[in-house]
């Protein structure tokens, strides 16, 4: 049992589905960087200043003025967060399109690209050689 289990996680689908899984969490901080630092001012810039991350409607309790002590008072949807992890989704769904379309086109022009012919093997180079000068002689 022990042996099928080391066989199973060192195939190389496994080790590739870790590697991938880590690199998708790096890029998933990165992408959570680049909405909350990036996008998100340039989006309250053109909507005047609006800041997506205060934005809810408190649901029971008294009226707060921010979404911490909202979410203390009772229930509180919080649906500016939510535009957010959107836009956090929509952008990473856009860059792993780019990157599987890109993967396609190398594929693509792989597939397409003739590979260049093998030289014959020396045996049979020599024997075309002496049909050749048997065909001459006759």
């Amino acid at each position: 049992m022990l042996k099928e289990f080391r066989e199973f996680a060192l195939k190389g689908n496994l080790v590739d589905l870790a590697v991938a899984f880590i690199i998708g969490a790096a890029f998933s901080g990165l992408v959570q960087s680049l909405v909350n630092d990036i996008v998100m001012p340039v989006i309250g810039l053109i909507t005047g200043g609006i800041d997506f991350s205060e934005m809810y409607i408190q649901m029971s309790g008294e009226p707060q003025p921010t979404l911490a002590l909202a979410r203390e008072a009772g229930a509180t949807l919080a649906y500016g967060n939510f535009i957010t992890l959107v836009i956090n989704f929509l952008i990473v769904a856009w860059v792993l399109f780019l990157i599987v379309k890109a993967m396609n086109q190398l594929k693509r022009e792989k597939a397409a690209a003739p590979e260049p012919p093998k030289a014959p093997p020396r045996e049979e180079v020599l024997l075309e050689e002496i049909r050749d000068l048997l065909a001459k002689k006759s």
